[in-house]
């Protein structure tokens, strides 16, 4: 179960600490290549779910790691889920390039039981 866990979290937890910091971290000019929709969007909105993108990366390692609050890691890839389904519903009225949140949304979804290993 735990091998199972850091298959799937790891690169999971990678890809949202990446996703969240690019959000925290850059102008508005530099997302827009990789990021359509931030146009649409206020920066503060933004910035915001880079917060929540790093802080559930954050609950997806730090709880199995430490032994420290072991439910906030499902609790961590519920959330992500959560954020992920949010994203799909603004990209389908906006910009119709939602091909990264399907697999994004069912690994989420998939490292939920697995991550209830450490409670």
């Amino acid at each position: 179960m735990y091998i199972a866990y850091w298959l799937l979290a790891g690169p999971l937890a990678l890809f949202y600490f990446y996703a969240g910091a690019l959000k925290m971290l850059q102008t508005q000019e530099q997302l827009r290549p990789m990021m359509a929709w931030v146009d649409r969007t206020p920066m503060p909105a933004v910035r915001g779910i880079g917060t929540v993108e790093v802080l559930g990366a954050s609950g997806l390692v730090l709880p199995p790691l430490t032994g420290i609050a072991p439910a906030l890691a499902p609790a961590a890839a519920v959330g992500l889920a959560v954020l992920q389904i949010g994203a799909i519903v603004v990209h389908l009225k906006t910009d119709r390039r939602f091909g990264i949140n399907i697999p994004l949304v069912l690994t989420a979804t998939a490292v939920i039981w697995p991550a209830t290993a450490w409670l």
